[in-house]
């Protein structure tokens, strides 16, 4: 897996932080079966920051959590050499997550900040390889998916 991380908080990125987001990826990557080759990128910005993208995306005027842009859409298919396409990474996209929000959020949820960042890693990145939750049967798939890569990792709830 290929991850690239970019720190974007106004305060930094703290090295646990970091490595757990490498630590997470690595093991839902494995979980999902990616290629080795497959890349991703985890932006993690402040609240101000994830707005704007928020309101840009998704009209919606107000700071949210996470927000994963997949690279590859159902509706774009690029037609290519099947030998070129097998020597090409595998691009999933882009998780952004507000920093702001984890730590807002794990003192709500009365759980750990690592257990907080860790949902919102897995849980954008699985929105990258596809998995929603608009549909109650994708719902309970998408989050039994997130509690067993979340426990494997021992950030049980």
């Amino acid at each position: 897996m290929d991850l690239e991380l970019y720190d974007q908080t106004t305060a930094g990125a703290a090295a646990a932080d970091l490595q757990l987001i490498r630590e997470l990826i690595a093991l839902a990557g494995k979980r999902l079966k990616l290629r080795d080759d497959t890349e991703v990128s985890v932006t993690l910005m402040n609240n101000a920051d994830i707005q704007k993208i928020n309101e840009t995306y998704r009209g919606v005027d107000r700071p949210t959590d996470v927000i994963s842009f997949a690279m590859h859409d159902d509706d774009e298919t690029i037609i290519m050499d099947p030998e070129m396409a097998a020597a090409m990474p595998l691009n999933l996209g882009d998780i952004m997550i507000s920093v702001d929000k984890v730590d807002e959020q794990a003192v709500f949820l009365q759980h750990s900040r690592a257990r907080e960042l860790g949902y919102l890693v897995v849980h954008g990145f699985l929105h990258l390889n596809g998995y929603d939750h608009l549909q109650p049967a994708d719902e309970k798939a998408m989050f039994q998916l997130q509690r067993e890569i979340l426990d494997d990792y021992g950030l049980a709830k």
